[in-house]
């Protein structure tokens, strides 16, 4: 862990996203209210940025009065993609990135931000990601690079990228952890009332809403009863009493609407649910299993071994 301080340069492009850069700067000053000492620097190719939303941002410092260093982060915010086509930046914003590159600076892009690192060619062979909807985009863009769908974040040395929106958050909080340790990325979480951490494999759409593009009421209340009530057993006849059709009928439209079976959906949901406290909690592995709806931690242990996931030593 380190407290030594750091310069985290914003770039603001043109038509910026104001929550992809909003999240990022809320985390690094969380961090400067546990102790630590970030200094938050705004920067870009003009003194002034109209965001997307027309909100102007101002007294903006000029990329090039800026040096960044080896402890040093910058991140590349998001912006509209009608810009994707006719990115202002050029060679002397390209030649500021590689030298912060060689000095060993964190570089790092939230959504659509990934399209300036790409065009600098600091992303050529290395994995990457952006916002799902442009996956193939920046794929057919730029055929130098390894782009991962359903990523949240990825790191290639000391270059990331994110996929969009909130997952700059999920970033931020990575780049704590890494600096500070598990402790401090929690306690900021917390502070900013993030539901979970997430870690960079995680799929983009929240497992909540998978499996839910469909129209049937009657699947939708089952679904929710499933989410909210996963440390309870249940079966067919229970849930099929809940909306007031048959157990065969039930089994048939879940698996119409929903692409897979209630046991399957539910499996899911409580793989998620364990995870996550498994990431974040102080719990015992046998008390995670009760709230997840397992008799016992060996049965948990069962389902998260046949889904790759290991549970980590000590819980």
């Amino acid at each position: 862990m380190t407290k030594s301080k750091a310069t985290v340069y914003f770039y603001i492009p043109k038509q910026i996203s104001l929550l992809d850069l909003s999240g990022v700067v809320e985390v690094f000053q969380e961090a400067n209210n546990l102790g630590f000492d970030y200094d938050l620097k705004f920067v870009s190719n003009e003194f002034s940025m109209k965001s997307n939303s027309g909100l102007k941002i101002s007294s903006l410092i000029h990329f090039t009065k800026t040096a960044p260093q080896k402890n040093d982060i910058i991140i590349i915010s998001g912006f509209s993609t009608q810009q994707l086509d006719i990115l202002p930046e050029g060679d002397l914003f390209f030649d500021w990135l590689h030298k912060a590159n060689e000095n060993q600076a964190a570089i790092c892009s939230v959504c659509t931000g990934a399209f300036l690192l790409a065009k600098s060619g600091l992303l050529d062979h290395k994995e990457c990601t952006t916002h799902w909807k442009l996956i193939e985009k920046f794929r057919k863009d730029f055929p130098l690079l390894k782009p991962q769908k359903n990523t949240l974040f990825t790191k290639s040395d000391n270059i990331y990228t994110s996929a969009g929106i909130v997952t700059g958050i999920d970033l931020a909080l990575f780049l704590i952890e890494e600096r500070h340790g598990k402790d401090a990325a929690t306690a900021i979480a917390k502070e900013l009332v993030v539901y979970k951490r997430r870690n960079g494999t995680d799929e983009q759409e929240s497992v909540y809403l998978q499996n839910r593009n469909h129209r049937d009421e009657k699947i939708h209340t089952i679904q929710d009863w499933i989410i909210y009530n996963l440390e309870k057993t249940s079966n067919i006849d229970f849930l099929a009493d809940l909306v007031f059709i048959s157990p065969r009928n039930l089994t048939r439209i879940f698996k119409k609407e929903t692409g897979i079976t209630i046991a399957e959906y539910r499996t899911k949901l409580r793989i998620e649910k364990a995870k996550s406290l498994l990431a974040n909690s102080d719990y015992k592995v046998e008390h995670i299993a009760h709230l997840c709806g397992y008799k016992t931690s060996k049965q948990l242990r069962v389902v998260l071994d046949q889904h790759n996931y290991a549970i980590p030593e000590g819980i």
